[in-house]
């Protein structure tokens, strides 16, 4: 089926599940595991706490990266309310406890080209070629940024990279994750996902660079909408490689997370529904999924509770 049919059943109910072979048929789309709440990543107080509140859990291993670190694992994560700030704190497992960097944030609202409201929504990468570790992240909502470290907690070079003048008709472009994925014909090493709102409704756009720093390409039409999954809003979108082809996970409005196929080639957009739903402590909503495996167990850290007053969790593979 081409894309735009695939869009036309989703929209008419049809999720696409019994269609697909093997693990698609299990009981969670795309069989996912059962991810259960193990525990808050970050113990209160914090040295840093601004505003009360952080969004946008990015979990990297860093133990075969780098001399020095403080943790296996560096968790990022920010408020998003103003000033924002990006922060950093790090384990030993993914299971946690987490402690935080004393010096957070590693890189507040005031950039060294502007200053602008609020920085947030971190996500981290590790680019072998550099040996660096990218960190993009937005502020103002409008523009996305760039900056790179050596150590992961020391960021420089920040550069502005996507922004709503790159894709017309969107007011904002923000919440973007960058993953090692080759897209057949762009002769990319990276590929975006990122947030873009749309007559006044949220949804999922894409983008391509051959290095992850520049010569960023941005496509014009949405990759996921919010309408198949009757919901008014999508964000938080994260890729996830699982039975050979590639899916996006991300929340919908309603506060569910949610995954949909779109093809090693980004050319089909088949939703398969529900894969986390709220537990009574997430407060109605989970949301920006991050995922990591430690020892051969499963994790997704996530973002619970109402906007402007969520908190960063970490939940286990059963």
């Amino acid at each position: 089926m081409k894309r735009r049919a695939l869009l036309a059943a989703g929209a008419a109910g049809v999720t696409g599940l019994a269609a697909l072979p093997g693990p698609a048929r299990a009981a969670l789309p795309g069989g996912m595991p059962t991810y259960t709440y193990l525990r808050d990543a970050l113990t209160m107080p914090l040295n840093y706490n601004p505003t009360g509140e952080f969004i946008f859990p990015c979990i990297r291993g860093v133990y075969d990266k780098i001399s020095g670190a403080r943790g296996r694992y560096y968790l990022y994560y920010a408020p998003h309310e103003k000033p924002g700030g990006i922060c950093v704190a790090y384990a030993n497992s993914l299971a946690g406890p987490f402690t935080e960097w004393t010096g957070n944030p590693v890189i507040d609202n005031v950039l060294p080209s502007t200053t602008v409201s609020h920085v947030s929504s971190p996500h981290v990468i590790w680019d072998a070629p550099t040996r660096q570790f990218y960190l993009y992240f937005h502020g103002e909502n409008t523009t996305t940024r760039v900056a790179r470290s050596a150590d992961g907690i020391n960021f420089r070079d920040e550069t502005p990279i996507l922004s709503t003048r790159l894709v017309p008709g969107t007011t904002e472009t923000s919440y973007a994750r960058v993953f090692e994925h080759a897209l057949p014909g762009k002769g990319n090493k990276y590929t975006m996902v990122f947030m873009g709102v749309n007559n006044g409704r949220r949804r999922l756009y894409h983008g391509w660079s051959p290095n992850g720093w520049d010569q960023w390409q941005f496509s014009t039409t949405p990759l996921v909408n919010p309408e198949p999954d009757g919901v008014t809003d999508i964000s938080g979108p994260s890729l996830v490689s699982r039975n050979g082809t590639t899916y996006v996970a991300y929340h919908g409005s309603d506060g569910r997370m949610r995954l949909t196929e779109v093809g090693n080639a980004f050319d089909r957009e088949i939703h398969l529904g529900t894969f986390y739903t709220p537990i009574a402590s997430d407060n109605g909503r989970a949301a920006a999924p991050s995922f990591g495996t430690d020892g051969g167990v499963q994790y997704m850290f996530y973002e619970a509770g109402a906007r402007l007053n969520a908190r960063i969790c970490i939940a286990r593979a059963a």
